[in-house]
This record gives structure tokens, sequence and C-alpha cells, in this order.
């Protein structure tokens, strides 16, 4: 079947990533609707929106912490579709909710799920991608959630057309996802698992069965044989050199290094503002000038924009221009556009200079379509393919739950009130972040990981993928540096 299935599988295991952004992006419209507002008495800047939104956060924290515990044990296939179910529980608790405390039940439910499915998803699609395409299969992650944001700001946009007098506002908009949820849940019954997971767990002629499935094109059983025997090889030397557990990826210093790396990319992507622009959008619509529902309206083009950026950029580039240089470029290009953002919201604090209001408006565009041009899809490559085998489950649950979840619990609480006291003087914060520490880290700290097996890319960290490990995890580890340079020298520069 080879890149067809491919494409296909990662497309349909990417509803888990469609839910993550259907889910963070639906409160969005969710507390624009004033029956919502009047139901649970508060304010869109309240404390208690931020409180809604970071419990979401807080759930995803430990989703993704326990897909490191059971992706190991049950594959990545069963971990995504146990992720789907409790997504379909959390759907229902918050569409059912009565009172505060059972919409707050229902987002830890949620978040949960989203958590499981934002770590699992991207590591399945990485592990069964060709090395060719890789960038494109896992940047189709990035692409649903996209596609995710579109259709819960739509559903809620034409929900928020109804009387403020009916609930259906936001129980509407709440109770949707619970669809592509059992789809997903019941759909991964019939996909594979991972070809690498069934190698490790010693189903070798599943393994080759599944590994020819994906990638054979009628002409390549030499590489299918080599890229098997390859993964066997690595496989069997983890096993033979580590132990288990988490501690492992702290005591190897090339792990060490890998998982850093892996976790950074997320914090830096949460710092570039994206997710509190997602969340929190309409209430900076409004303070342009833009009311009257027209906040949804903008809210909706905005989620429309950043997807066909993604697409046009996982299609067409990710494969060839590689990791590093887009990320660099990119938080270059956020930092700028949120300096303007910022410059032109100081001359209009009170929304009424209606050029002034557009200006802000495009800005605000101008970062989702850079982020989509960057980080959006990179970041869920890049950590997906920097970690080896050994600690790739509990590696992503890692990067994902401390990196991704909990630092956007952080800003889905504070950003409310910051954006309340502090104005335009917020996006500041992170402009000063991303010049000082991200963009430093970005040029002198992360490789090129672009075209090269997974394999591969433990050679280019100068691991023992071919069973060059230390076996005293207690102590610092020699790199092989004549083989970490060969693949240095392989890799693209900036």
């Amino acid at each position: 079947m080879g890149k067809a299935f491919n494409v296909g599988l990662a497309v349909f295991a990417a509803i888990g990533s469609f839910l993550f952004g259907y889910d963070s992006g639906v409160m969005t419209d969710v507390i624009a609707s004033n029956n919502f507002l009047d139901f649970f008495n508060t304010t869109p800047t309240s404390p208690i929106i931020g409180a809604i939104n970071s419990t979401f956060n807080g759930g995803a924290v430990f989703g993704a912490l326990f897909g490191g515990v059971i992706m190991d044990k049950y594959g990545r296939r069963k971990t995504i579709g146990i992720g789907a179910f409790i997504c379909t529980v959390g759907a229902i608790l918050q569409a059912a909710a009565f009172h505060l405390a059972m919409i707050l039940v229902g987002r830890i439910v949620a978040g949960f799920s989203i958590g499981l499915l934002s770590m699992s998803v991207p590591v399945y699609q990485s592990e069964c991608a060709h090395p060719s395409i890789r960038g494109l299969i896992v940047g189709i992650a990035q692409q649903m959630i996209g596609v995710g944001f579109i259709v819960s700001t739509w559903v809620g946009y034409g929900s928020g057309q109804v009387s403020d007098s009916s609930s259906f506002q936001w129980r509407f908009p709440l109770s949707f996802q619970a669809v592509p949820a059992a789809l997903l849940c019941v759909g991964m019954l019939w996909l594979p698992e991972s070809p690498r997971h069934l190698i490790a767990i010693g189903r070798l002629d599943e393994g080759m069965a599944i590994l020819r499935r994906l990638h054979y094109d009628g002409s390549n059983e030499d590489w299918i044989q080599s890229e098997f025997h390859e993964i066997k090889m690595t496989i069997d030397a983890e096993k033979e050199n580590t132990a288990s557990g988490w501690l492992v990826m702290f005591q190897v210093p090339q792990w060490r290094r890998r998982l850093a790396l892996a976790t950074l990319v997320q914090v830096f992507t949460q710092f570039t503002g994206i997710n509190v622009i997602g969340y929190y959008q309409t209430i900076m619509y409004k303070a342009l000038g833009f009311t009257g529902g027209k906040e949804l309206l903008v809210a909706g083009i905005y989620n429309c924009v950043g997807p066909l950026a993604n697409l046009i950029f996982i299609t067409l580039l990710i494969d060839r221009i590689g990791r590093k240089r887009p990320m660099i470029y990119g938080i270059v290009a956020i930092s700028i556009a949120l300096i303007c953002e910022g410059a032109i919201n100081s001359q209009n604090v009170d929304g009424t200079r209606q050029g002034f209001s557009i200006a802000g408006v495009f800005f605000l565009f101008c970062v989702t379509v850079i982020f989509s041009l960057s980080f959006g899809p990179v970041s869920w490559t890049y950590m997906s393919e920097v970690l080896p085998y050994q600690i790739r489950s509990k590696g992503a649950a890692f990067a994902t739950g401390i990196g991704n979840w909990l630092v956007s619990t952080f800003w889905a609480q504070v950003s409310p009130t910051a954006l309340g006291s502090l104005g335009w003087k917020f996006y500041f914060l992170f402009v000063a972040w991303n010049l000082l520490i991200t963009l430093p880290c970005l040029i002198f700290l992360f490789k090129e990981t672009n075209g090269l097996s997974l394999e591969e890319i433990d050679l280019l960290f100068g691991d023992r993928a071919l069973g060059h490990l230390n076996n005293d995890l207690a102590k610092d580890q020699v790199v092989d540096k004549e083989v970490a340079t060969n693949y240095d020298d392989k890799s693209v520069t900036v």
C-alpha cells in the first residue's frame, strides 16, 4: 500500500489531534456565550474562566504523563483508543453540566484525554512514517489541531446565534466533540500497531508485515529489509544495555540532552503566545473595539488562516528545509509581530481608532500564520523524532506533559487577569522570552534531524544505536564523536 496507506493512517490517528484543537478552541466561543456567563455567574476576564481553562490544561498534564506509563505496555494504537474513550466521557460531562463543579470535572477529564492523545498520536505517526516524509506525516497532527479549532469556532459561532435564553449556545458545542471521539475509539481497532513497538515486544513477523504495508512501493525490498534489521538491532541493544523506568531518561547524558530538547521545543511553543491568543482572542478583539458578535466572526476567520498556512508548509516545505531553520526564523518573525501588536494596542487603548484596530487584528493573524510555518508542525515532529525508542514513550509524555501542558496551564490561568490589568504590555513578556532565551537555544543547542531515520538520529546524537552505550548508567558516557560528526556533516546548518 505504501505512501497512500501511511498518509491515511496518519490522518485517521490525527482525529486525536482534531479533538485537541476542538476542545482547546471551543472555550473561545463558550466564554463569549451570554447564557454560559449568566448560568455560571461569571465574566470573560474572571478567575473562574481562567480556572475552567487551566483545569483542562492541568488534566492534560496528568494525561500526558499517564501515556508514558501505558504506551510501552499496551502499545501506541490502544493508547490512542483509550484517550478517545476518555474524551467521549469528558464531552458528555461538560455538555450536561448544571453547576460549576461539574463543568470543572468535565474539563479535567477532557484535558486528561487530550494530554494522552497529544503525546501518543505524534509518536505513533513518527514510528510509522518513512524518513523522507516524516515531517509531512507528523505535521498532519498540527494540521488536524488547526482543523479542530476551525470546526469549534464555527460550531460555536452558529450556536451563538441562538437566543441568549437558551443553553444550546454552549451545550451543543461542548457535546459535539463526542462524535469524533467515539469514531476514533472504534476506528483504532482496525489500524495497525507501530512496527517498532511490535518488533520491541518480539512480534517480529507482524512488525515486518506492517513495515512492508506502510512503506513497500514495489521496488524497495532491500530498504525494507535494511530498515527492519536496523530497528531490531537498535531496540535489542537498548534492551540489553539499559534499565526500565523513568530515571533512565536522566541517567544517560545523551538521552538527558535529547529529553531536554524535546521538552524545550514544547516550552518554546507555548511561549510564542499562540495558545493565549487561541483561548482569549475574543477578549483581545473586544479590546480592539470588535463587539456585538463581530469578535466571534473575526475569531472564526483567524482559526481558518493558520491551518491553511500549515497545510502549505507540511506538504511543500518541512521535509525540504528541515526543522531548525523554520523555528529560528519563526521565533524572530513572531516576536516582531507581537512587538507591533503591543505598540498598536498602546495607541488604541479604548479600541476607538478603527485603523489601529484593523492593524491589531492583522498582527494577531500574522502570529498564527508564522506559527503554522514554524513551531506548529515542527514542534510535534521534532519532539517525536529526537527521542530514542527506549525512552520515546516516557520522554514524549514528559515533554508534552511538562513542557507543553504544564506551561499552558500557567498561561491559561493568568492570562485573563493579565490581559485585564496589563493590557498591551502583556505581549512584551513573550517577546522578551523569545529573544533572550528561545532564540539562543535554537541556534546553539538544537540539531537538524531532517531526512534521517529514527535510528540514524541516535547516531547523530552520539548514541549507541548499534550497541556502543556504556553499561554504567551512573557515570557520564563518552559520545562516539566520530559517528556523531559524520552525521552532523549531513545535517542542515543555519
